[in-house]
């Protein structure tokens, strides 16, 4: 794979790179790259995981070195559980991530945090950041912005710190991590290091736009744990309006998540409605949908199928 091909694979799918220019540098000084993604071990891998677990595959194939952070620390200071409650997780997730068979190295927040260096890193960029800052900051990611606690201002310049004392050069999250990943990139002379952010789109709740995604709303999302009856449930009651593109959460699915790990993908139907139809890219797919050619129903069939060929597996190697 050469620079263009590498560069090609790295954009797809990718909302935003801060910046573009600083990547094409990256990819021509250093063979094998790092990239990080941090994940609050919390409950159980999801669809909006899988987003960016997405991505870190494409970025693999790209000849970067992945680190994955289970975030325990940031976890505890976001108030999604105690000590006990995490811990367990963290061994969930390290089953699960083995399970998807990422080649990675896997890090826990608690292995390094405490580190004297590491406090003073975050004390001195804690002095250059504002109370109203780290409170845009901590908008998408905490549960209750009204009521945000002093800890959960701590936890974005954590972040910025992690990035640096994890050596990365390449920091990978969804959209609602570039406030924090921007407060990291604008004290580089602070922390004397300096990352380039890469940004995935979010996808759209399965109750529809405006909504939140989370497995603590019935029918909102999807997880690991959840059996082919769950999704089917629950991918048959989602938003997806017919011809409709925009903030489709079953288009997104089909986009961010199938399309990736499949060359081509085959929707299964009735003869009197027109019979099988293969696609070998996603936007050919889409541009049927927008026409009308394809109906809704058939249109979550197939999600929730090659959905199940994804989490099927993983579920077997977990146990």
């Amino acid at each position: 794979m050469d620079s263009n091909e590498k560069l090609e694979l790295i954009m797809k799918n990718t909302e935003e790179i801060v910046t573009l220019e600083e990547l094409k540098t990256l990819l021509k000084k250093k063979k094998n790259p790092t990239v990080y993604c941090g994940y609050e071990p919390n409950g159980p891998l999801h669809l909006g995981h899988f987003v960016t677990i997405t991505k870190l595959l494409d970025l693999q194939k790209a000849g970067f070195e992945v680190v994955i952070l289970l975030a325990d620390v940031h976890a505890m200071l976001n108030r999604k559980g105690g000590e006990k409650e995490i811990k367990k997780e963290v061994e969930n997730w390290k089953k699960t991530l083995k399970a998807i068979g990422i080649k990675s190295e896997i890090v826990l927040g608690s292995d390094f945090q405490f580190e004297k260096e590491y406090q003073l890193d975050v004390m001195k960029i804690a002095q250059d950041s504002t109370i109203k800052r780290g409170l845009r900051s901590m908008q998408e990611v905490a549960r209750d912005i009204e009521g945000a606690t002093i800890s959960q201002l701590w936890y974005p310049l954590m972040q910025a710190v992690d990035i640096k004392h994890l050596g990365i050069d390449v920091a990978l999250g969804g959209l609602e991590q570039r406030k924090i990943h921007m407060i990291g990139r604008e004290m580089d002379k602070i922390l004397e290091h300096k990352f380039i952010a890469l940004h995935t789109p979010l996808i759209t709740s399965l109750k529809g736009p405006g909504r939140k995604m989370s497995k603590s709303i019935p029918g909102s999302g999807i997880s690991v744990t959840d059996s082919l009856d769950e999704i089917k449930r629950t991918i048959k009651g989602a938003y997806c309006p017919a011809k409709e593109i925009k903030e489709n959460p079953i288009l997104q699915i089909l986009k961010l998540i199938v399309s990736p790990r499949f060359n081509k993908v085959e929707l299964s139907r009735s003869e009197k409605f027109g019979g099988n139809l293969k696609f070998s890219d996603y936007e050919s797919l889409e541009k049927d949908y927008s026409q009308g050619k394809i109906h809704p129903l058939d249109l979550k069939n197939t999600c929730t199928e090659y959905l199940w060929k994804i989490i099927e597996p993983i579920k077997k190697a977990y146990k």
